[in-house]
C-alpha cells in the first residue's frame, strides 16, 4: 500500500455510456486499492449520454462537493427538432413527430432571448430529484407522471454553433441546477416542432475545463495517477480564503470562535494552514469567525 493520497479533487473526462455513478465506482476501487481510503464521491450529475467534465471527490473533499457544485457551467448541446421522448433525450421513448422544413435560423434567433437570464424551468421527470421521498426517474420507471414545482435557473448565454435543420448545436453558459434536456425540450415547444437532446458535452464546471481534464483510464491504469489530484487550496480559488496560526486552527478544532483578521462578507470563507491543507470552512459571525466544517490534521 503506498502512501496516503492527499484528499482532492479530479477532473475526469467521462465517458459516453457511463452513468457518474460507474466512474465513481471505478475511481473508488483504484483509490482504496492504493491507500485503504474508500470515500469517493462526484459533484454533479451527467447522465450517460453526456461526457466530458466529472468533478470526482476523493477523501475529505467529498465534503466539499456543494461548494464545487456551484460553480457555472458550459456546454455543448446537440438538438433535434421534429421529435419529442420521455426523457427529453436520445434514451427515451419517441412520443411525436414533426415537419420541421419550415423552420429557419431566423425562427431560432428570435425564440432564444427568452431562454437568457433567470427563468422558470419544470425539471423533466428522468432526474434524481426527490419528491415525496422518491426520485423522480423512479417513479417515471414504475410509470408514473407526477406534477413538478417549476424551478428558477440562470442562463448567462447561448450561441448557435451551427444549424443544419433539424440537427442545432448550442454553447450554452449557466448556473447549477440547469437541464439541458428540459431547455431542449422548451424550445422545441417554443417553435411548436418539439425538440430532444441529442448530444451534451460539459466543456467546464466551476473551474474545471474539459482541456485541463483527464480520461478515466488513467486513472485506472497509470501508476502516477495521484499526480493529477487537485488540492482544495487550488480548487477553491475562486472563493475568500484564509491562513491561520497553529492557535487559531486548534481553537476551531475545539469548535471555538476565532476573530475575524479581515472583513469578508461573502459565506463561505476557506482557512488553510500555513502549508495550503484545508482546515476548515468558516461563517462569520460578527466579529468573529464560526467553524462550520472542520477538517483532520
Amino acid at each position: 500500500m503506498s502512501e496516503l493520497v492527499p484528499a482532492g479533487f479530479l477532473n475526469i473526462n467521462k465517458p459516453l455510456q457511463l452513468t457518474s455513478h460507474d466512474v465513481v465506482a471505478a475511481v473508488r476501487r483504484r483509490y482504496r486499492a492504493d491507500t485503504g481510503a474508500k470515500k469517493v464521491g462526484h459533484a454533479g450529475t451527467l447522465d450517460p449520454l453526456a461526457d466530458g467534465v466529472l468533478i470526482i471527490c476523493l477523501g475529505a473533499a467529498t465534503r466539499l462537493s456543494e461548494y464545487i457544485m456551484r460553480g457555472r457551467k458550459i456546454y455543448r448541446a446537440r438538438l433535434t427538432f421534429g421529435e419529442t421522448t420521455s426523457t427529453y433525450d436520445a434514451a427515451g421513448e419517441m412520443l411525436s413527430r414533426s415537419d420541421t422544413s419550415h423552420i429557419s435560423r431566423s425562427d431560432i434567433d428570435a425564440a432564444l432571448p427568452r431562454f437568457l437570464g433567470e427563468i422558470s424551468q419544470i425539471p423533466p421527470m428522468y432526474s434524481a430529484i426527490k419528491q415525496e421521498g422518491k426520485k423522480l426517474y423512479e417513479l417515471a420507471r414504475q410509470g408514473k407522471t407526477v406534477a413538478r414545482p417549476a424551478r428558477n435557473v440562470t442562463i448567462h448565454g447561448i450561441e448557435i454553433v451551427a444549424w443544419r435543420n433539424p440537427v442545432l448545436e448550442l454553447t450554452i453558459h449557466c448556473g447549477a441546477g440547469t437541464y439541458i434536456r428540459s431547455l431542449a425540450q422548451d424550445l422545441g415547444a417554443a417553435l411548436a416542432v418539439g425538440a430532444y437532446l441529442s448530444g451534451l458535452t460539459r466543456l467546464a464546471s466551476g473551474e474545471f475545463t474539459i482541456s485541463d481534464s483527464i480520461e478515466l483510464d488513467t486513472v485506472l491504469e497509470s501508476d502516477d495517477w495521484t499526480q493529477h489530484i487537485i488540492s482544495p487550496f487550488d480548487a477553491l480559488s475562486n472563493y475568500d480564503r484564509v491562513i491561520l496560526t497553529d492557535d487559531e486552527i486548534q481553537c476551531l478544532r475545539q469548535g471555538r470562535f476565532i476573530p475575524q483578521k479581515q472583513s469578508l462578507l461573502a459565506q463561505p470563507v476557506f482557512a488553510f494552514d500555513t502549508n495550503k491543507r484545508l482546515i476548515a470552512v468558516l461563517e462569520p459571525r460578527e466579529k468573529h469567525w464560526k467553524p462550520h466544517k472542520v477538517f483532520p490534521s
